[in-house]
């Protein structure tokens, strides 16, 4: 599929153009905390003109047919491309954590780690995250490394996503 620069994209967004659209696919989780897991992945970047891109991700838990058992985690944020190629990211979870994320870029590679997280008084407490998404072969890949509930960093979630026709 051929990929145009968005109309009306802010030019703070250029950079990240490759970004915006649907991604959807399949991906794997694990943690010392949970059980093995595999995921369907539905990540939407978008944006409204301004100087930032809205982010929303969702996902499923899936069977090893790939048949949905039930809805998991969803997450929506926003990202502020910066001078000297940096990013901040804010993004909240259904499951009651904010964090706040300060990255770069290179080309179709972002590296961002928690800056800051606030967990509400019934959720877990993430201490520490580092996520990574890139352009590979023409998929978006992602992963994200996360400290959590008394655990060190180490990986968490990581899936491949193919760019969805509009």
């Amino acid at each position: 599929m051929a990929f145009t620069i968005p109309e009306g994209l802010h030019p703070d967004l250029n950079p990240l153009a490759w970004m915006i659209g649907t991604w959807r696919g399949k991906g794997r989780g694990e943690y010392p905390t949970i059980e093995t897991f595999e995921y369907a992945h539905e990540v939407v970047f978008n944006h409204d003109g301004r100087p930032f891109m809205n982010y929303y991700s969702r996902s499923w838990i899936i069977d090893k047919d790939g048949e949905i058992i039930r809805p998991a985690a969803s997450e929506a944020g926003f990202w502020r491309v910066k001078e000297n190629n940096v990013l901040e990211v804010v993004i909240s979870h259904n499951t009651g954590i904010s964090e706040g994320w300060v990255g770069q870029f290179d080309g179709p590679k972002i590296q961002l780690v928690m800056d800051q997280g606030y967990s509400a008084p019934s959720a877990k407490i993430v201490t520490a995250g580092v996520r990574l998404y890139g352009l590979v072969a023409g998929e978006l890949f992602f992963a994200y490394d996360m400290a959590a509930e008394g655990q060190e960093l180490q990986a968490h979630i990581w899936s491949t996503l193919e760019r969805q026709s509009e």
